[in-house]
């Protein structure tokens, strides 16, 4: 049953997105530059790096439109089929790992410093992005969904 629109949560709007940030930012900087993560990654094989990229989608799904009573994805403007708010939480929570790890100079740090080639940097990169977005995305959708 749909709340009446009077009662729904407004559009998704930028100050959305930058919400999401904050709460992106603020639990995605601890795992960029704990080593353990990183090492965590480069024990990981792609199918587990996929599946953990894949985790951080349905979580971040799970949070905007299950556990928020108050959304509908089917009121939600989209971009080519997918919700605008879940576009920006996934660019967000991504993206904030991402641009955090490469202002800290992790992967120097943690992988060449430690004798990972350099073919095997970008996919280790990739793996300890995604688990770092894991806990992004937790940050990202509680802001979104509580401000």
């Amino acid at each position: 049953m749909k709340r009446p629109r009077a009662l729904r949560r407004p559009q998704f709007r930028v100050a959305d997105m930058a919400q999401q940030a904050v709460g992106g930012f603020l639990l995605a900087g601890p795992f960029v530059v704990t080593e353990e993560v990183w090492v965590l990654a480069a024990g990981m094989n792609w199918i587990q790096g996929a599946a953990t990229a894949g985790l951080v989608g349905l979580i971040g799904y799970a949070a905007l439109y299950r556990a928020d009573t108050g959304r509908d994805v089917d009121d939600e403007p989209d971009l080519i089929g997918i919700p605008t708010r879940f576009v920006s939480l996934m660019s967000v929570a991504f993206g904030s790992v991402l641009l955090l790890a490469m202002l800290f100079d992790a992967p120097e740090t943690f992988l060449v410093e430690a004798g990972i080639g350099d073919g095997a940097v970008w996919a280790t990169m990739a793996k300890a992005v995604s688990v770092g977005a894991i806990f992004s995305v937790v940050g990202a959708a509680t802001a979104d969904s509580v401000f």
